[in-house]
């Protein structure tokens, strides 16, 4: 499978109750639950009002496929090449 991450404009998100957010939670879980493909939601970041999420999947389609059976905003989707950290810079790759 493949890495994204997701762009969400949620307007007001930064100020969502804890309740709000499980719920949201939910019913990804939910969805994935029931998706029939290969995915994994890997975690989220919540701006003040976007929601970043990293998941796997084999495409961008089934991505779209869970934001709309979750009713979520997919605004953008890259996939995701490489992860450095502060430890990368310190081994020769």
């Amino acid at each position: 499978m493949k890495k994204f991450i997701i762009e969400r404009s949620v307007p007001g998100a930064g100020n969502m109750t804890s309740e709000e957010l499980q719920a949201i939670s939910k019913t990804s879980n939910a969805v994935i639950s029931v998706l029939g493909k290969p995915y994994v939601w890997i975690e989220s970041f919540v701006t003040a009002d976007k929601i970043y999420c990293v998941h796997e999947a084999d495409n961008e389609d089934v991505i779209r496929e869970h934001g709309k059976c979750g009713d979520f905003p997919v605004d953008k989707i890259e996939e995701i090449k490489a992860v450095i950290t502060p430890a990368t810079g310190m081994f020769n790759i």
